[in-house]
């Protein structure tokens, strides 16, 4: 299947020069590559976020293949589920699906299976791509879309990720998709996020899931990013680092109602 871009023209520019044009104002060409285990990444409109994701995306190696797991914002197709044929295309150019990948990651947990419908108008991978493009036409992708609250699920799919992976024998980067904190004021959403990120930066699933819970945290890819550290905690995860954070106050000026973006690379 050739899976089209669904939100090319509202996210991001639709056609290749304007894109290519808006991915090279957030690049960081000087920084300094690492090979990720896990990253954090935003999905809002590039103009919002798209500082931040250049940013994580501009220290990430590429490897072979990334894993990119996401919140399902649609309620579309399933609970878990994975895109495991074809390519994914927008307007700079077309990814390839790691097959082999997809369906060892399907077969490791019964909690997780082939659909194709949850990705149809997704947005949350999709504007990952521009960035991953922009550095490399050769890596391949494995789209997950989660549509769950339960962490043993989070726990369940990422280490069935985390054991993909090492059956599959090459490098694999698995970028989870998320915002931080929605519509309230900066100052609020910047003591909130720093709670959070910092269970992220501690390699903390459960103490993120709670943390966000108890304090009322509106991040919208909790779910991903705690699978993401259950994988790669198993792939034995040294640490992680907080690249960028910043608000939509800081594009928009408007303080009083922003949605908190956050890039944390984990090696």
């Amino acid at each position: 299947m050739i899976r089209k871009p669904a939100v090319a023209g509202q996210f991001y520019s639709g056609s290749p020069s304007g894109l290519l044009k808006e991915v090279q104002k957030y690049i960081e060409p000087s920084a300094q590559k690492v090979n990720a285990l896990g990253v954090l990444s935003p999905h809002a409109g590039l103009m919002y976020s798209g500082a931040v994701a250049g940013a994580v995306y501009s220290r990430a190696a590429m490897p072979h293949t990334i894993v990119l797991i996401g919140p399902n914002h649609t309620g579309m197709g399933r609970t878990v589920s994975v895109m495991a044929e074809g390519r994914w295309e927008i307007p700079t150019g077309a990814l390839r699906i790691d097959s082999l990948l997809a369906r060892k990651i399907i077969e490791a947990s019964d909690v997780i299976e082939e659909d194709d419908v949850a990705h149809l108008l997704e947005h949350s991978l999709e504007v990952q791509l521009p960035f991953i493009l922009y550095f490399s036409r050769d890596v391949e992708i494995v789209p997950i879309t989660m549509m769950t609250d339960s962490l043993s699920v989070c726990k369940a799919v990422g280490e069935a990720v985390a054991q993909a992976v090492k059956d599959a024998g090459y490098p694999v980067m698995i970028a989870a998709s998320s915002d931080m904190t929605h519509y309230e004021t900066d100052s609020s959403a910047r003591a909130k996020d720093k709670k959070a990120l910092g269970k992220i930066l501690n390699l903390d699933p459960e103490g993120l899931y709670k943390t966000v819970r108890r304090e009322g945290i509106s991040m919208c890819g909790v779910i991903p990013a705690a699978t993401m550290l259950y994988a790669v905690k198993k792939l034995e995860a040294k640490g992680a680092e907080l690249v960028k954070y910043m608000t939509s106050g800081d594009v928009s000026g408007d303080y009083d109602h922003v949605v908190g973006y956050a890039g944390i690379i984990i090696k």
